[in-house]
């Protein structure tokens, strides 16, 4: 199968052909095409396994397209105990840093302290103390009252004693994604976005394939396995199910809305304590805007279907705002979008899923193997446990040591690379890695412009619709851009030029293109604008 993207329009009929025309077992058939799944595949194939990755939706789709967009170690895990969470998330922060510059960014995260207010200075700072061992740099440092609140009027400043800085990363999930399936294919692995596991096949009492669904045409073929890696998140269980094994995931909601930077204007990610409840909330830059969440409550009933934030989320995250910066006066006016995911919280029973574990865990059902919980930071880390799991089903697992590094480093040659201001060139090589030039020598006049509102570039829209696997409008505009989330009306004032840059590498006439956005609007509006008022 072609290796050159993650299957384009002309290609993907093909790979579908090819699979059912094979009579081969794979090695691993990985279901799920989150930040797990791709980390599991990426980690496989470089083992020289033979790995076929599916995504029923669009690669991203789920929890890892609507996270927070931290890549962090976990304070608050920390507080409550669990060290070796925090130890490995923070090393893991520290190597994505390394490798992926552009994509993973250093960000200073602050927390104010109020007199007569947990936690205080001491306590915070003895915390941070252990944060930056881990990391093996000091990040942490003490702001006075007064010189805080000048750099940061706008902040309630009454009781106000000081404020401690750290550091943590912030990334884009979805395009972080992206990055290691480029990886993993690579190395050989094979992706297919819309395509699912109808039903798992079982031999003797064990897992051996799967039967799957194209979701575009409603074909299906059966798929040998040696093992299958069940990485589909929140949903999980449904897989386990078929195995009539117990439900084991607590799926909670988690959202955020996203507000004018003038309207909130943050430089760094403040952590704040809810008034109500005393949760930790974030408000922080993200893409030239500014994003407040997250909330978490249970979300019982979880289906395979969008999800959006509520009228009491809504209410809940304006309330903070309200209460930490009154000068600032955020209103619901002010809400550009919003979105909403659902974690996987491996359950143990806790009467509030904020104080679930965030640990992951790994089942094994007889050639089903099945990983769930954890962070966004650590999928490496997950993918691995995963992988170890899935030995005793292979029957060649190569020996030897393999490379801990995900990314591969990569030096652009393209003509127009040198002209390209700095900021621009390590966005680029972050989100792109080695398909750097390929982007650039894709773009036409004018496209290595700024999309005004946004940090995209008009170039990254044709490379996206030519090259990555886009089967929706939405794909496009809320995973491999994020135009939906930055953009008023979901970027549909610029649906023309969006139109004129995507349509022809996409091959859709005009009927499928006014079909598409039909379906998109219906979507942004539905899932990602606000709630209808009570």
């Amino acid at each position: 199968m072609d290796n050159k993207n993650l299957a384009s329009r002309n290609d993907r009929a093909s790979q579908w052909q090819q699979l059912q025309q094979m009579t081969e077992p794979w090695d691993v058939l990985v279901a799920g095409g989150g930040i797990t799944g791709a980390g599991v595949a990426r980690e496989a194939a470089r083992r020289g396994l033979r790995v076929l990755l599916v995504e029923r939706q669009d690669f991203a789709w789920g929890t890892s397209s609507r996270s927070s967009k931290m890549v962090h170690g976990g304070l608050r895990y920390m507080a409550a105990g669990d060290f070796r969470t925090t130890r490995h998330s923070v090393q893991e922060r520290e190597r994505l840093l390394r490798e992926a510059p552009g994509l993973v960014e250093l960000m200073p995260y602050v927390m104010p302290h109020y007199r007569g207010h947990f936690p205080g200075p001491f306590l915070f700072n003895a915390l941070l103390w252990l944060y930056d061992a881990f990391a093996g740099k000091r990040y942490r440092r003490f702001h006075k009252a007064a010189s805080f609140h000048a750099q940061v009027p706008f902040l309630y400043d009454d009781g106000l004693t000081g404020a401690t800085e750290f550091a943590d990363a912030v990334t884009d999930d979805a395009r972080l994604v992206l990055r290691v399936l480029r990886e993993a294919q690579q190395d050989g692995a094979q992706t297919l976005n819309y395509v699912g596991v109808e039903q798992l096949l079982q031999q003797n009492g064990r897992v051996c394939g799967a039967v799957l669904k194209d979701a575009l045409s409603g074909q299906q073929c059966d798929v040998r396995a040696q093992v299958v890696i069940n990485a589909t998140g929140a949903w999980v269980d449904e897989l386990r199910g078929q195995l009539q094994q117990a439900p084991k995931i607590r799926p909670a909601r988690g959202s955020h809305i996203v507000v004018a930077a003038e309207r909130l204007p943050v430089t760094m990610a403040f952590t704040i304590l809810h008034p109500d409840d005393q949760r930790p909330i974030f408000v922080y830059p993200w893409e030239g805007r500014t994003v407040i969440g997250t909330t978490d409550l249970d979300h019982p009933g979880l289906g395979n279907e969008e999800v959006g934030i509520s009228r009491s989320e809504l209410e809940y995250l304006l309330k903070l705002a309200a209460h930490r910066f009154p000068a600032a006066a955020v209103t619901e006016q002010d809400v550009i979008a919003s979105w909403a995911g659902v974690r996987p919280l491996v359950s143990s029973g806790a009467l509030n899923p904020s104080k679930e574990k965030r640990d992951h865990s790994v089942w094994d059902d007889q050639g089903l193997v099945s990983v769930s919980g954890g962070k966004l930071t650590t999928f490496r880390l997950i993918a691995l446990d995963a992988l170890n799991a899935a030995r005793r089903y292979l029957t060649h697992w190569p020996a030897g040591d393999f490379p801990t590094q995900i990314f591969r480093p990569y030096k652009p040659q393209h003509p127009s690379w040198s002209a390209l201001p700095a900021a621009i060139q390590q966005r680029l090589l972050g989100y792109y890695g080695q398909d750097t030039d390929a982007l650039l020598q894709r773009a036409q006049s004018g496209e290595l412009t700024v999309i005004p509102g946004t940090h995209t570039l008009w170039a990254e829209l044709r490379f996206a619709a030519a090259c990555e696997a886009v089967q929706h409008l939405d794909d496009l505009l809320l995973r491999r851009t994020r135009i939906g989330l930055l953009l008023e009306q979901g970027g549909m004032l610029w649906a023309e030029k969006i139109r004129a840059v995507c349509q022809p590498e996409l091959g859709w006439s005009d009927e499928h293109w006014a079909a598409e956005q039909q379906r998109y609007e219906q979507i942004w509006q539905r899932y990602y604008s606000l709630p209808v008022s009570a």
